[in-house]
């Protein structure tokens, strides 16, 4: 009887090949939809730090010839600079998209606190309701990161509820600190120890370098949203004596806010240095933008008749409207070996779209709600690339008052598509188009004089509000 002619070298490979499959489709099923096939050791750390009510114009890398920014400038430099970035008109709607990936009609959270906030009555319409909590049937994306092995933090403003089951400690976050209201004497919650005299940024930092020092090992996500530039309008003297001596340049004058700034910048750079300190620099991806436009251009509107804290210039308005010195907002990205030193993107982004950005960025599962954004990563790889859609929105039926019946805004929709802005004024229906890349002023309402493009846009912004769902302002009857 003949012996089989085992080829035993073949067998091994065969053998191992198969254990590698098997394994492969273990992890994938553990993962679920959206995970990575990388490992959680080569999973990029994300850091996310959010300045509050700091304008496009309000840094070095944006413009300001008087505000000190070097870190931030640094951070520009070495990695790439969004131009057209958009968040809401205040922050509460901006915080609300940016953890669940949705745009307010989905929410219902459109501003800050009820309607009764301004005195709506004396106008033609009733605004929409307001919702004042994150709503808890959402995911956030810090709970989509857990579930793919990232250990989580946020030190600062969350802004969406602090009651027992909407604190960021129980929507997705391993730890959680909140405080805002005030840059001194400044309470937290929960309660912890604080340093006296600690300065509110200054101590976010801190809590937010402990975070990266003790999961330096792990991936992690830190959402590190500052109080800072905030009012009241609080800063360390030194700073404040540092920018007195030095000249204001346009409407960027103000030593204390310049103050407030730089103390945001230091944080930025401690952050940067801690990295590069603990070597995870080259796999962490660090990203700084603005909840919303800097507190300033309302003289320029004949809101205010003096007394802006910054100016938003060349943009319109400031914070509270939807024109672009409301919305558009400093955005940057460093992300080693994917977006290139000093580039620049002019492609119109908006807040919805960093969840999708992160869930693909991280391997995490998509949530089971709708996303309303895209992912940026095509655009971090490429600042030309097309993110294959139309149009990015705003929805905001209620008004925001600056007292005296003057108003930062009354309810208005827009589009922006490309280079054009579509703007509905619900009260009277009047619209407003200007064309961003000729005049990022919003000088020229080109509605009556392009009227085709004018309609285009109007019919995608009807199609949309439809999609998701939006609430109008209906007739105000007392």
């Amino acid at each position: 009887m003949m012996k089989p002619n085992w080829n035993w070298s073949a067998a091994i490979v065969c053998l191992f090949t198969l254990g590698i499959q098997f394994a492969t489709l273990a992890g994938t099923a553990q993962g679920g939809e959206g995970s990575s096939a990388t490992s959680s050791a080569t999973k990029p750390n994300i850091v996310y730090i959010l300045a509050d009510d700091l304008g496009w114009t309000d840094t070095g890398a944006y413009g300001s010839q008087y505000y000190e920014t070097p870190n931030i400038d640094r951070l520009t430099a070495s990695g790439m600079k969004f131009t057209a970035y958009h968040n809401c008109q205040n922050c509460q709607p901006t915080r609300a998209a940016l953890m669940t990936g949705q745009y307010a009609p989905r929410t219902g959270i459109y501003t800050v606190g009820g309607i009764d906030r301004f005195d709506w009555k004396s106008r033609p319409l009733r605004p929409v309701d307001n919702v004042v909590g994150l709503p808890l049937d959402r995911a956030t994306i810090a709970d989509q990161l857990k579930l793919a092995g990232y250990s989580t933090a946020m030190f600062g403003k969350w802004h969406l509820g602090n009651g027992a089951q909407r604190h960021p400690s129980k929507r997705g976050f391993d730890e959680a600190i909140v405080s805002d209201g005030k840059h001194f004497d400044f309470e937290t919650q929960p309660k912890v120890d604080v340093p006296e005299g600690a300065y509110l940024a200054d101590f976010l930092t801190d809590r937010a370098e402990d975070f990266i020092r003790r999961h330096q090992d792990q991936p992690f996500f830190l959402y590190l949203p500052h109080f800072g530039v905030h009012s009241p309008y609080q800063a360390k003297k030194e700073w404040i004596e540092k920018f007195k001596a030095k000249p204001g340049v346009g409407g960027h004058n103000n030593p204390t806010y310049a103050a407030m700034i730089y103390s945001v910048d230091e944080s930025v750079g401690r952050i940067m240095r801690l990295l590069d300190e603990l070597k995870l620099s080259d796999n962490t991806i660090v990203i700084f933008s603005s909840d919303n436009g800097g507190v300033g251009g309302y003289v320029r509107e004949g809101i205010k008749q003096a007394g802006d804290t910054t100016d938003n210039a060349p943009l319109r308005s400031g914070k509270g409207s939807l024109y672009e010195g409301g919305t558009r907002d400093p955005f940057v990205v460093r992300w080693p070996g994917v977006t290139k030193a000093g580039s620049v993107c002019d492609v119109p982004a908006i807040h919805v779209d960093f969840f999708p950005t992160v869930l693909e960025i991280s391997g995490a599962p998509k949530p089971n709600q709708v996303l309303d954004g895209v992912s940026l990563v095509p655009l971090f790889k490429d600042p030309r690339a097309s993110l294959g859609r139309e149009a990015i929105y705003q929805h905001f039926p209620g008004y925001l008052g600056a007292g005296n019946d003057q108003w930062r805004t009354t309810p208005v929709g827009t589009i922006i598509a490309g280079d054009w802005k579509l703007m509905e004024f619900f009260e009277d229906g009047r619209l407003e188009l200007y064309n961003l890349r000729d005049d990022v002023g919003e000088t020229k309402n080109l509605a009556i004089s392009e009227p085709s493009k004018a309609k285009e846009l109007y019919d995608k912004m009807l199609h949309w509000r439809k999609e998701v769902g939006a609430k109008m302002p209906t007739p105000n009857k007392p």
